[in-house]
């Protein structure tokens, strides 16, 4: 049994305010970028399935990773490509982060998207080489799906289609087919995260 101070003390759910949902409310913002970095947010994004929205508010809505990027801004090597403008639609949450950050660190806002967006070349980097084995894989049951078939054939020879074990097999391999059509269109998915370098 509780008594009143343990009541009190017991954790109640966190309270809506305005400046807690003003703080969710999307804006639009445009920012100078590199089109390497544009393209990089976008095949991430896609490959993941997720919308850019929510990728580029995960990148940039937490003040403590983005001060560790304002931090490290010094020894980034910043691209020298061509920027471009293009304009991305945020929480106010993560814009507010962005310009607290970029104005406490003396960082050009732009360079410190630019950066928190690089952050992922090592998962584009690891979706790639997992492209790479789901292309084998496929590759692999492709030709399994073809001895399966010969087999199947040899079987509606000897023992007729109508036969049980004829039927399983065909059953089997049907389903073993939409198997692999299920990984050909993840490998189709992938195929613009091959051409990102």
């Amino acid at each position: 049994m509780y008594n009143n101070t343990e009541q009190q003390e017991k954790k109640e759910p966190g309270n809506l305010s305005a400046d807690t949902l003003k703080g969710k409310q999307s804006v639009r913002v445009t920012f100078r970028l590199p089109i390497q970095i544009i393209t990089l947010l976008s095949v991430t994004a896609d490959q993941l399935g997720l919308k850019q929205k929510s990728l580029f508010d995960q990148l940039v809505e937490d003040r403590k990773i983005l001060e560790q990027v304002a931090a490290g801004a010094e020894q980034y090597q910043a691209s020298e490509e061509q920027r471009q403008q293009k304009t991305y639609v945020l929480s106010r949450n993560s814009l507010s982060s962005l310009e607290y950050v970029a104005k406490t660190h003396g960082v050009p806002r732009d360079l410190l998207v630019e950066i928190s967006i690089n952050r992922l070349l090592p998962v584009l980097n690891a979706e790639q080489k997992k492209q790479q084995n789901r292309k084998k894989i496929l590759t692999d049951l492709e030709l399994y799906l073809q001895d399966g078939l010969r087999l199947l054939s040899t079987s509606e020879r000897l023992l007729g289609s109508e036969d049980a074990a004829s039927r399983a097999l065909a059953h089997v391999l049907a389903q073993y087919s939409r198997t692999i059509d299920e990984i050909r269109e993840q490998v189709e998915r992938g195929r613009k995260i091959e051409e990102f370098q």
